[in-house]
């Protein structure tokens, strides 16, 4: 009498093939999925409002001069990082090597063009985190910047190298301004 095995090997690939569709469905449920949250809004809003938000800095710019300095590098107000992978900005990026790995300082000035005089009752949201996760993400408002003669400081703490984003949108009255920007700490 001959036993036929071909039976049990499919039935054992079947079940193998079954089992690594159950183990790979079970291992995505357990990872934690974070929204991007860009401009404190769901990208869908983004999506959706991209325009109001580029438009809305253009008026904020019209009134406002706008400064953030990190680490004694300075930028005007821009949102143009969202485009850019992290690749692009390891390769190509004016803003690699902003932060550093441990102690940073952010500074905001905010001018009125027309009288030339520092705003003082400014709406801040700042967010710094890593790209990957929200793990380190750090949330900042108006009451966590010290108010200087010409400008908000603020001191951050980045426990690790590697990428980080900065993402902030600024109220003074009715006018909303953005600013987002990519780079690493070394």
């Amino acid at each position: 009498m001959r036993i036929n095995i071909w039976p049990a090997f499919f039935v054992g690939l079947f079940s193998l093939g079954f089992s690594m569709i159950v183990w790979t469905i079970y291992s995505a449920t357990q990872v934690p999925v974070h929204e991007d949250e860009t401009f404190f809004m769901s990208y869908h809003d983004l999506k959706e409002d991209y325009n109001e938000v580029v438009e809305s800095n253009q008026k904020f710019s019209n009134k406002y001069d706008f400064e953030i300095t990190i680490n004694e590098k300075k930028f005007p107000l821009m949102i143009t990082d969202m485009f850019l992978s992290q690749r692009v900005l390891e390769e190509k990026s004016k803003h690699k090597d902003i932060f550093i790995n441990g102690k940073n300082l952010i500074s905001l000035a905010f001018i009125d063009k027309k009288t030339k005089s520092l705003i003082k009752d400014v709406d801040i949201s700042l967010r710094v985190s890593k790209p990957t996760n929200h793990n380190n993400t750090m949330d900042f408002m108006s009451k966590d910047f010290k108010e200087n003669v010409s400008k908000y400081n603020l001191d951050v703490d980045l426990p690790f190298k590697g990428n980080w984003n900065i993402t902030a949108k600024f109220k003074i009255g009715e006018d909303t301004g953005y600013f987002y920007i990519k780079s690493n700490a070394i």
